[in-house]
């Protein structure tokens, strides 16, 4: 009985560290979009590009945004290893204010955490600033 208990011990370690050695990889091409200064209204949508430099098929289970203005877009489907895929995310350009915003993606992969980030400004420029100032009366 013992032997057999320690056969099975080994064959699970040595199954463990075997299935340990594919592990999918996530490479994003870049980790910020920056959008720059866009007006109201316009094309909120960007993609994030990567690669699965892993050995195994990656999957991303979950992708979050930090806020409701913001709504990611995962794949389906596994990627393979070498191949490429993309998260795709829109922006509420209807929003008149500064863009800071994170998006968090869950997958297999090595690094199973990966934060994303958008950043920009979206400006109306049908709008006078309440910053512009006024001639006084004194002025006049």
């Amino acid at each position: 009985m013992n032997k057999l208990i320690a056969v099975l011990f080994v064959s699970l370690i040595s199954f463990s560290s075997f299935a340990q050695d594919k592990m999918a990889k996530i490479e994003f091409n870049k980790t910020t979009i920056d959008y720059g200064t866009i007006e109201k209204g316009a094309d909120g949508v960007r993609t994030f590009e990567f690669t699965n430099t892993g050995d195994a098929p990656l999957i991303i289970s979950k992708v979050n945004s930090s806020c409701g203005c913001t709504v990611p877009k995962k794949p389906e489907g596994p990627i393979m290893p070498g191949e490429m895929g993309e998260i795709q995310v829109k922006y509420d350009t209807k929003r008149v204010m500064p863009i800071r915003k994170t998006i968090t993606v869950l997958s297999n992969a090595e690094t199973p955490t990966v934060a994303l980030k958008i950043k920009g400004n979206v400006i109306d420029p049908g709008s006078k600033s309440v910053l512009a100032k006024e001639k006084s009366i004194l002025e006049q």
